[in-house]
């Protein structure tokens, strides 16, 4: 990671000399918004509409737990007006590419310390979230509740007010169209998984990132593959063991693959139980075109739809 940095470093001395003597806006006098993560940048893009240009320095379908920042995303930094994380420790190389930049940029973080779920059985701690600083006791997949991403929707308008208030009426109409369709599809998801009985109703995914997904719609998470809030964990073969005891006892009807990670472990642990593989979760990035999970609202009817059916739910209109 410090090899990679010294080289972002780098890129970024050389953009602040390319981007000396230009406006604080780009050309066309938008506003320049740099966000870490595709969910991030999508809600930006929802908020903003056309008075700001949006950019992700992650690609779809990446993993923002092991993201190596590269040289070629430090000239997005120097130009931004606003720099916009995810937070709650996910994405911390964010802030060390901005801290690096020098950038005067505003920056914003999304993650709400006093809505957040505590991580239980120790699994925010160094070795399971990659030493995530205060935050590391806490769930950072914040986004998977609607409800917290009309909480972030609303922290970005007031922030970009506050930053170009000529386009407040634009952001303020922006935000009451996008709110109305989170909650559209909110109360779909919610009335489909009402009609799975409640002993159905149990998640095992390949890591511990869907707990805000679950307690808002009334599901149980029984465990993980990786039994971490990161992707990079290794699970021992006890614990492989143990899950899959659990998955029996507690008659779990599927295990969940995460999109982007190999379906290997997971396959095996719900050949061992007896269960069956369930479809693709896009949980911490959006899928690349063509996808169908190209955007946030895209992402949460997707993983809705897979999950439903996993637990065997039919068709429930989401």
């Amino acid at each position: 990671m410090r090899t990679i940095l010294s080289m972002v470093f780098a890129g970024l001395a050389l953009a602040a000399v390319a981007g000396c003597g230009e406006d604080e806006r780009g050309s066309d006098g938008k506003l320049r918004i740099v966000t870490s993560t595709t969910y991030v940048a999508d809600l930006a893009r929802n908020v903003a509409g056309e008075h700001a240009e949006v950019e992700a320095i992650m690609p779809p379908n990446a993993d923002p737990h092991d993201y190596e920042p590269r040289p070629a995303d430090a000239e997005a930094l120097i130009d931004a007006d606003l720099i916009i994380t995810s937070g709650g420790g996910l994405d911390l190389w964010m802030d060390e590419l901005a801290d690096a930049a020098g950038t005067d940029a505003t920056r914003i973080s999304l993650f709400s310390a006093a809505d957040a779920i505590p991580v239980a059985d120790g699994h925010g701690g160094d070795d399971d979230h990659g030493g995530h600083g205060g935050d590391a006791d806490l769930d950072p997949h914040w986004w998977h509740d609607p409800d917290l991403v009309r909480q972030a929707v609303a922290g970005i308008r007031e922030r970009l007010i506050a930053l170009a208030p000529e386009g407040e009426r634009a952001y303020r109409a922006n935000v009451r169209r996008y709110d109305a369709r989170v909650a559209a599809l909110d109360r779909r998801i919610a009335a489909c998984f009402e009609r799975i009985p409640p002993e159905r109703r149990k998640l095992v995914t390949t890591h511990d990132s869907l707990a805000y997904f679950a307690q808002h719609y009334g599901l149980e998470v029984v465990g993980a593959a990786l039994p971490a809030l990161t992707t990079q964990a290794q699970p021992s073969a006890a614990q492989v063991a143990d899950l899959v005891d659990l998955i029996r006892e507690e008659g779990v009807p599927a295990v969940f693959v995460e999109a982007g990670m190999s379906p290997d472990l997971e396959r095996a642990i719900a050949d061992e139980a007896g269960v069956r593989l369930g479809g693709e979760l896009w949980t911490d990035g959006l899928g690349p075109e063509g996808s169908g999970a190209e955007t946030y609202l895209d992402a949460l009817a997707a993983n809705a739809r897979t999950i439903a059916a996993g637990l065997g739910a039919r068709e429930c209109g989401i």
